[in-house]
C-alpha cells in the first residue's frame, strides 16, 4: 500500500521530531487512513470493552487538574467495602466484560494486601483479566500484586515536560512517573499509560515527547484524551483539550505501537460523542464503561461528567448495538 513520505520517514526513524512533522501536517486524512489499517490489520473489527469500578475517591496527591486530588475540601468521598469491589466486578463479568478495571485515587487505606485479597478473589470466582490503576507503587508492591494475580497496570505519565509535570504534580516527579512504568513493564504486566491533549503551556513538541515516550516505554495499553477543567481545582479557568488533536496523537499512537490497546477515552466522549465514536477509524480498540455502582459514580469526580450507571447489563447491551452500528464487533 502506498504510505505517505511523512509516515514512512516515521517508519524508519522514529523520534521526536519525526512524530512532531506528522503532527504539523495540514492534511491528517492519510494518517487517519494509515492508523485505521494498522489497526484492522492487528485487530480486526473488534472493540474490547472493559468495565471501570472506581472502588475509591480519596488521595493523597495534589495534581492541580484533578478533582480527586488531596486539596478538593468540597470533594464527597467514599471507599467501597472489598466485597463491593468484589461483587461488582463479578457482575460485570456476567454481563459480559471480560476485564475489570480497578481504579482509585493513591488511596493509602488499600494496601497491597486489601488489592491483592480482591484480585485474588475475583479470580477465584470468574475468568477474567484484572487490570489496577491505583497510582504510584514500590517494585516490590507491584511484584505482590502480580503475584496476586494482576494482569495488567494502568499509570498514565500525564506529560512528558520535567518542567510541565513538576508544575502539575507538586507531589511527584516525572523520572518516579517513568521509573515505575518501567517496573511495571519489567515485571510483566501488560503496561498501560497515557497523557492529555490540552494542558495549559502544552506545545505540540510537547505531544511529540509524550508519543516518543509510549513508544519508548513500549507500552501495551495507552489512554489520550483531552483535558477537562474542574472548577474545584487551580486549573478552573481554563481551555478543554481539542478533540481533533486528540484523535491526531491516538492515530500517530497507533503507527507507533501497532499491537497496543488505544482506548476511546471517557473524556474524548464528553466533550464530543461523536468524535468518541469516530475516533474508532483513527486507530482506537478498546472503550471502558463505567459499572461503578449508582451511590458512588457521581463522586469518582476527576473532570466534570454526567455519567450514570444504572443497569450494567443493559448498559453493556446498549454499547453493543452502538459498536455495531460503526461496522465493529464488540467484545
Amino acid at each position: 500500500m502506498n504510505t505517505h513520505p511523512a509516515i514512512q520517514k516515521l517508519i524508519d526513524d522514529i523520534s521526536v521530531e519525526n512524530i512532531l512533522t506528522l503532527l504539523e501536517l495540514e492534511d491528517f486524512s492519510p494518517v487517519f487512513d494509515y492508523a485505521d489499517r494498522i489497526n484492522h490489520f492487528h485487530h480486526g473489527k473488534y472493540i474490547d470493552i472493559r468495565a471501570i469500578v472506581e472502588f475509591s475517591n480519596y488521595c493523597r496527591r495534589k495534581c492541580k487538574y484533578c478533582g480527586l486530588n488531596a486539596t478538593n475540601s468540597s470533594a464527597k468521598r467514599y471507599r467501597m467495602t472489598e466485597e463491593e469491589v468484589i461483587q461488582t466486578a463479578i457482575h460485570a463479568r456476567k454481563a459480559g466484560y471480560l476485564t475489570a478495571v480497578l481504579q482509585s485515587g493513591e488511596d493509602a487505606y488499600f494496601t497491597v494486601e486489601k488489592l491483592g485479597f480482591i484480585v485474588k478473589e475475583i479470580k477465584k470466582q470468574v475468568d477474567m483479566f484484572i487490570t489496577l490503576s491505583c497510582g504510584e507503587k514500590s517494585f516490590e508492591e507491584l511484584a505482590y500484586l502480580k503475584d496476586c494475580g494482576a494482569d495488567r497496570y494502568l499509570l498514565k505519565h500525564e506529560t512528558a515536560d520535567t518542567s510541565l509535570y513538576g508544575n502539575l504534580h507538586p507531589c511527584g516527579t516525572l523520572a518516579a512517573r517513568t521509573q515505575c512504568l518501567r517496573d511495571i513493564k519489567k515485571l510483566g504486566y501488560d503496561a498501560g499509560s497515557g497523557f492529555m491533549i490540552g494542558l495549559p503551556t502544552q506545545t505540540l513538541h510537547t505531544i511529540a515527547e509524550d508519543l516518543f515516550l509510549l513508544y519508548d516505554l513500549q507500552c501495551d495499553m495507552a489512554g489520550i484524551g483531552p483535558f477537562i477543567p474542574h472548577p474545584e481545582t487551580e486549573l478552573r479557568d481554563c481551555s478543554a483539550g481539542n478533540t481533533e488533536l486528540t484523535k491526531k496523537a491516538v492515530a500517530i499512537a497507533r503507527i507507533l505501537l501497532p499491537k497496543a490497546n488505544l482506548p476511546a477515552t471517557t473524556s474524548l466522549g464528553v466533550l464530543d460523542t461523536k468524535q468518541k465514536n469516530n475516533i474508532f477509524s483513527c486507530g482506537a480498540n478498546v472503550i471502558m464503561r463505567k459499572v461503578t455502582p449508582p451511590e458512588y459514580v457521581q463522586l469518582y469526580d476527576i473532570y466534570p461528567t454526567a455519567i450514570k450507571v444504572n443497569n450494567i447489563e443493559e448498559e453493556r447491551q446498549e454499547l453493543e448495538t452502538t459498536i455495531r452500528s460503526l461496522g465493529k464487533i464488540p467484545r
